[in-house]
């Protein structure tokens, strides 16, 4: 059976419904940071179990700057990506980032790397997305969504 993980980034304290719509059905969803408004991860946890790592724009102690999570036997590193992390010793097999807006994925060696985009206000020209993630056999594939949005 295929599991779904959602990811999203850099919201900056507005949380749009076609991104809910974007991660309904996830099992569980990744914010990788500059959250900017706890309402956000509330909205987010209405559609799944959801957690966040701090931004450089977060102010909220509570939130960790890395999260581990292995999600249906593939383990997950989620971290904003303004400051430096040593990937290598968390031995992920997905990292998670955000801060540059810039959706991508890639892959190096074993390591898929996705940065969801941004999915708050528009910036820099950029689309507005999210990605999801899904698990088959112990695999992950990634896939960006862009939002509809004005």
């Amino acid at each position: 059976m295929d599991i779904e993980v959602g990811l999203i980034s850099d919201t900056h304290g507005k949380m749009r419904p076609e991104a809910l719509m974007a991660l309904a059905g996830c099992a569980v969803i990744f914010h990788a940071g500059d959250v900017c408004s706890e309402a956000v991860l509330e909205d987010l946890a209405s559609v799944a179990p959801c957690h966040a790592v701090a931004g450089n724009c977060d102010a909220d102690p509570t939130l960790p700057l890395t999260y581990q999570q292995e999600v249906g036997g593939v383990r997950f590193l989620i971290h904003h990506g303004h400051l430096p992390v040593d990937v290598a010793r968390f031995r992920p097999q997905v990292v998670v980032t955000g801060h540059t807006h810039v959706p991508k994925i890639e892959r190096a060696g074993e390591v898929l790397y996705v940065n969801p985009g941004s999915a708050g206000p528009r910036r820099f020209n950029l689309p507005v997305t999210v990605a999801r993630v899904t698990i088959r056999g112990g695999q992950a594939e990634a896939r960006l969504i862009p939002l509809d949005v004005a």
